[in-house]
């Protein structure tokens, strides 16, 4: 009975034992895949078709369209770009159809006026009528994430530093409603001068003295005629004035010079 008892015993063991070393294992982590940061290239790209439209990229510095933009989803963290380098949902970037790469274009939210300097690395958007993606940080600046469109303008600025990193969020680089250039006159008072420089008074009309007034001897000898002369006037544009009757020819030609 014991002898028994302890079979059943070593038994159990040796089952429990058994099953502790077939239970399956824990599942590995997956590995985690990283992607060099720098990596990235100058581009133009050759032509390329996408949904039966191609599209021709080249140089464009003289760049400057107005149309719809969009954003980058999540899905595409972490990813090569068209040029190489990778995207970060963090950066102030862009995507665009036939710009070249990278390189700094101003975005411009027209339904609020804010702008963002953005770095363009990749290509993008496809959809029809839209000119640029934007990054996520980007689309939240300019207050694009939460509609997810927006009309923008989108303006060449220069050839990206190829080793340099993405615009910054900077007091320069994100502007609130721009404002308009002031119009009319401006007050030259108002206007700050610099140390030591001389400024010359506006210039003023000439005041016109008065003419000296006609010496009263010059009129003694002149008399009413107490009659009214009909004067023949030509019929064209000529009219003739009586301004007094003199006795002397001197008298009459000196009130001539004085008023003529």
């Amino acid at each position: 009975m014991r002898r028994a008892a302890r079979f059943s015993t070593l038994a159990s063991a040796g089952l429990l034992a058994a099953a502790c070393s077939t239970a399956p294992k824990p599942p590995a982590p997956p590995p985690v895949v990283t992607v060099p940061p720098s990596a990235g290239v100058y581009k133009v790209g050759q032509p390329y078709q996408i949904e039966n439209i191609w599209y021709y990229p080249r140089e464009q510095p003289d760049y400057d369209e107005t149309g719809i933009a969009s954003w980058y989803g999540p899905t595409f963290y972490g990813k090569r770009t068209a040029n190489g380098e990778v995207y970060n949902a963090g950066d102030l970037t862009a995507a665009h159809k036939t710009l070249p790469m990278p390189v700094n274009v101003r975005v411009t939210n027209l339904d609020n006026g804010k702008s963002l300097v953005l770095r363009v690395n990749d290509r993008g958007p496809f959809a029809r009528g839209r000119i640029i993606d934007l990054s996520e940080r980007a689309a939240e600046l300019l207050d694009v994430k939460r509609a997810g469109t927006a009309r923008v303008r989108v303006t060449y600025l220069s050839r990206a530093d190829i080793n340099g990193a993405p615009p910054s969020e900077t007091p320069a680089a994100v502007a609130s409603a721009l404002p308009a250039a002031p119009s009319g006159k401006v007050d030259s008072a108002a206007l700050a001068i610099l140390p030591g420089a001389t400024v010359a008074p506006p210039p003023r009309e000439p005041v016109r003295s008065a003419p000296p007034p006609i010496p009263s001897q010059m009129f003694a000898d002149a008399q009413p005629t107490g009659k009214v002369t009909d004067v023949p006037v030509p019929a064209v544009t000529r009219l003739y004035v009586q301004v007094g009757a003199f006795s002397k020819v001197e008298n009459a030609r000196a009130l001539l010079n004085r008023i003529g």
